[in-house]
């Protein structure tokens, strides 16, 4: 549990490991991933990871890309609200749920298939480089106990 300290701010130790993963975050970024579909993968990953200073901050950017305030609500139980989310972001959030606890059951090949029914194959890609973002910038932010900003 957090301590109330952040144990190491990776950015002033080394700025290069930290450009390390931002340049992976401009790649989603410009991948042509929608905007608000991508903040739902990175809060859905950042609740399954407990990452308050990631939640915190896509919380935020969702609701400036015009995410609706209720799917952000319910978000952590999307499966049990599918009238609030389409087909494509229900396997979408499915596939960021098995990539993000792969050590579970891995992707299952039900994930994968509804995944590869919406979605081509860059997009595809996009999509798990951008579960695979949010995973390391969740496991940053944990392991370092990074801070909430101030409201």
């Amino acid at each position: 549990m957090a301590t109330g300290h952040q144990r190491l701010d990776v950015h002033r130790v080394d700025p290069q490991a930290y450009q390390t993963v931002v340049a992976m975050e401009t790649y989603v970024a410009n991948s042509g991933l929608d905007a608000r579909l991508h903040e739902l993968i990175k809060i859905r990953a950042s609740q399954l990871n407990g990452c308050a200073f990631c939640l915190d901050m896509h919380h935020r950017d969702a609701r400036k890309a015009g995410e609706d305030q209720r799917r952000l609500d319910v978000l952590s139980a999307w499966p049990e609200a599918p009238g609030l989310y389409t087909d494509a972001e229900r396997a979408a959030l499915a596939f960021t749920e098995a990539v993000t606890l792969i050590g579970q059951a891995g992707v299952p090949d039900r994930v994968w298939d509804d995944v590869a029914a919406h979605f081509d194959e860059a997009e595809t890609v996009h999509l798990l480089m951008a579960v695979a973002t949010i995973n390391v910038w969740n496991r940053l932010a944990v392991a370092t106990h990074l801070q909430l900003p101030p409201a």
